[in-house]
């Protein structure tokens, strides 16, 4: 269907008007996401080169580097060539294009974390079964459902905003197209519409992150039965996810489960998921798994790993 409206382009307000400021967001930004790629991509190819992390645990770690790379490249590039051309215009299609992109990639990443939490939870609760349990057609099926996921989530969000009428004004108080900046622009009355967003995005958060505690309530219950050593192994994996899921869960609840409205802090909560969390992720992971940063320092895998990226790059 068609959207019914007169509105075309979008104008993009950014963080300031200020051309001192952009010029140093524009650096801060850039670095990030450099940071980001190289990270993530240095995650992949790692446990995609070396024959020694080939279990559940790495796959699923690679597989949310990979979306990590994705989600943050919907956001980041479009975000730098504004404060670089220091044009905030952006067609109606490219901004849906970027909403439908960032739902895809945020709901798949949000379901593939509960993913994570359930390896380690089989890993630990259940050690003897574990591989017969988290088999490679299992963890692929549970990829591929993560990513129907955050599909369906997307679709359903874009069948909410996409046929309303546009009719001006077409200035969006944000950095990137978002649902809530959005449906302030829109000349009809959203309250229904707003519920429907809010019950989407929200009940997907709040059931995920619920589940997400209940399992690791289970884990750390059952840390009693296990040694020492087996505690901190058990321990340094699972801090990594838990830190992860902080950093992500955190500003996702807040923006989506209270009513659709604005608020100064949502651009803060809104680089803070979708720059820094994706940034950081590869570094919280490689620096608590000893695993992964043995592979890293041994030279050839090194040099196959540059090797990798150059040709990703390329």
């Amino acid at each position: 269907m068609e959207p019914r409206n007169n509105v075309t382009f979008f104008i993009l307000l950014g963080f300031t008007q200020n051309p001192k400021e952009q010029k140093v967001l524009l650096v801060i930004f850039l670095l990030f996401y450099i940071l980001t790629v190289v990270g993530n991509l240095l995650i992949v190819v790692t446990i995609t080169v070396s024959k020694t992390l080939n279990t559940p645990m790495y796959f699923f770690l690679a597989s949310l580097s990979f979306i990590d790379l994705i989600y943050s490249s919907s956001v980041t590039p479009r975000l730098i060539s504004d404060l670089f051309f220091r044009d905030n215009i952006i067609s109606f299609e490219s901004c849906m294009t970027q909403l439908f992109a960032e739902h895809l990639f945020g709901g798949s990443e949000i379901i593939l974390l509960l993913v994570m939490a359930y390896d380690r939870y089989v890993a630990i609760c259940k050690p003897l079964h574990y591989l017969v349990i988290m088999r490679q057609r299992v963890c692929v099926v549970l990829l591929v459902l993560s990513c129907i996921g955050g599909f369906l989530h997307s679709i359903i969000q874009m069948s909410t905003i996409y046929g309303l009428p546009f009719c001006g004004p077409n200035v969006i108080n944000h950095f990137v197209c978002d649902m809530f900046p959005l449906l302030k622009l829109v000349c009809t009355d959203t309250y229904v519409i707003g519920i429907l967003v809010v019950a989407n995005g929200g009940m997907m958060c709040i059931i995920v992150f619920l589940l997400l505690l209940i399992s690791y309530g289970v884990i750390f219950h059952s840390l009693k039965n296990l040694s020492q050593e087996g505690k901190r192994k058990a321990l340094q994996t699972c801090g990594s996810h838990i830190t992860v899921v902080i950093c992500f869960f955190v500003p996702c609840i807040f923006i989506n489960i209270r009513p659709a409205e604005t608020f100064p802090i949502d651009k803060s909560l809104s680089v803070f998921y979708a720059v820094l969390s994706p940034m950081l992720n590869p570094l919280i992971y490689s620096l608590r798994n000893s695993e992964l940063t043995n592979s890293m320092k041994k030279k050839k895998l090194s040099y196959d790993i540059m090797q990798q990226i150059i040709a990703y790059l390329a």
